[in-house]
């Protein structure tokens, strides 16, 4: 047989494949939203989002005058919910109100003390480096002065940051905006610093929606990616525990169909094997119980014709002994006619050939023949009702029932024969009003030589293969059979056959 993976090198390469597919979702979602780590937030759609807060903001300021500015940005910052505040680039709040800046939210923004030398204006340098203005301050004002006033393109979409502080927790993102007042070169360059207590600000800074939406399709891509595996593990366990159910209950040809080529599959095979034994080894043991059986037949029948004889020359003093010995021979016949019963229910079962035999004649036959005058049966079967079944192993497999009826509960009450259309066939229940059998013993009852020994001895039993035969017998012809305790008192035995 070709050699496949183990089931839990199979488990564990899947496991190791999803883990992969989950570090490149995550990795693709990192990268939407922060490109190369936390500290580059907004240089993806978090810093988009920011930098329309900074074109809202700068187009508002440049319209408005230096002294409305903080009504401006108190406007903005209730309509995101966050704090916005304008600083120059030493990190003098400009507008916004007052806030300490930590070290770490000066040194991103490029704010350090003023540079020793300075060029004066007038002599080749830029219009905006005054005494006074850093050289830090001058590479960024220089750069952001290739936005002009209009806000487009160039150092406010390059210039951006977001930074977490401790004691207390706070979210930092800035974002460099153009000269939004005249006549004020000594504030650039200008940035917009927005402060949160939460990584969310409020959707500005981080996109939970987009988060949730990525952690969905995760779920959604594990689940497909894991359900090829674990579709094919159920599907296997589900036919052999089909297979096995099916061969407790007798039915020993059958086979679990899958191919496989890891554990579940030499279990399969493993199964199939045992089943091919136990049924070579029934098969063997029913053809021994029924050549033993018949030949047992001529020597009882040889043995009942030399005590018939007997009887009729005894003296009468002996006559009692032979009656006991009487009993003990048909005792024996008994026995051996429901071993032949049985063999014959066993090894007919591929040559039956069904047919549509009205069901309340067949019951009302074997009632005339089974259940003595005294006993009374009340018979509830439709007359129109017909079933799928065997001529003679629906007499014997009904012959056997009512005989266990009558001779267990036929002075309890009336036997109560009634049939019914169910759901794909016919139910025939025969109930008595016996004591019924302990709870224990009821999945035992259709095992073969099983007799419930605290109520049915051999003085008032059998063999133990009655209701073995009627089950052999109703599968036979394509039907099943139970059987239960009945409420307050008596049992009942369930058939169930097939109709037309």
């Amino acid at each position: 047989m070709k050699t496949g993976l183990p089931l839990y090198a199979k488990i564990l390469i899947w496991f190791f494949l999803n883990l992969l597919l989950l570090v490149l979702a995550f990795w693709i979602g990192i990268r939407a939203q922060f490109y190369s780590g936390l500290d580059t937030l907004l240089s993806a759609r978090a810093g988009e989002r920011m930098q329309v807060v900074g074109d809202l903001a700068g187009s508002e300021l440049r319209d408005a005058p230096v002294s409305e500015w903080d009504r401006v940005l108190a406007r903005i910052s209730a309509a995101y919910k966050v704090q916005l505040f304008l600083l120059d680039g030493a990190g003098k709040v400009l507008a916004g109100g007052s806030v300490s800046l930590p070290a770490a939210v000066l040194k991103r923004m490029g704010a350090v003390a003023p540079a020793v030398a300075t060029r004066p204006r007038g002599r080749g340098g830029p219009p905006w480096a005054t005494a006074g203005t850093t050289a830090t301050e001058g590479v960024g004002m220089g750069m952001g002065m290739g936005m002009g006033m209009g806000g487009g393109a160039g150092l406010g979409r390059e210039f951006k940051f977001f930074i977490r502080t401790d004691s207390p927790t706070r979210y930092w993102a800035g974002v460099r905006l153009p000269a939004v007042a005249a006549g004020h070169p000594e504030w650039r360059p200008i940035t917009l610093v927005a402060v949160s207590d939460s990584m969310s600000g409020g959707g500005l800074f981080f996109d939970v929606g987009s988060w949730l939406a990525v952690a969905g399709a995760v779920v959604v891509l594990s689940s497909l990616f894991w359900l090829p595996l674990v579709r094919g593990i159920t599907r296997a366990t589900s036919l052999m525990t089909n297979a096995t159910g099916q061969m407790a209950e007798g039915h020993l040809e059958t086979r679990v169909e899958l191919r496989r080529n890891d554990e579940l599959g030499r279990l399969a095979q493993s199964i199939n094997r045992m089943a091919g034994r136990l049924e070579t080894y029934v098969s063997g043991q029913r053809q021994f119980l029924g050549a033993t059986a018949h030949e047992l037949c001529s020597p009882l029948a040889r043995m009942q014709v030399a005590l018939g004889i007997l009887e009729q020359r005894a003296a009468p003093e002996d006559r009692e002994r032979l009656m006991d010995l009487r009993e003990d021979v048909d005792s024996m016949s008994r026995m051996v006619h429901e071993l032949l019963s049985f063999s014959k229910a066993s090894f007919g079962t591929a040559a039956v050939q069904l047919q549509s035999i009205p069901l309340l004649s067949a019951v009302e036959r074997t009632v005339q023949r089974e259940v003595p005058p005294v006993t009374p049966v009340q018979i509830r079967i439709p007359e129109n009702l017909a079933v799928m079944a065997e001529p003679d192993l629906l007499q014997r497999a009904l012959g056997n029932i009512l005989r266990n009826a009558v001779r267990y509960a036929g002075s309890a009450g009336p036997v109560i024969i009634t049939a019914e259309k169910s759901a794909g066939g016919v139910s025939l229940c025969i109930a008595d009003c016996g004591p019924g059998v302990p709870e224990e013993a009821l999945p035992l009852l259709f095992d073969p030589f099983y007799r419930v020994e605290s109520s049915r001895s051999r003085d008032t039993g059998g063999a133990g293969l009655g209701l073995t035969i009627v089950k052999t017998c109703v599968e036979a012809c394509g039907g099943s059979v139970s059987c239960r305790n009945r409420k307050p008192t008596g049992f009942e035995v369930l058939v169930r056959l097939a109709v037309i």
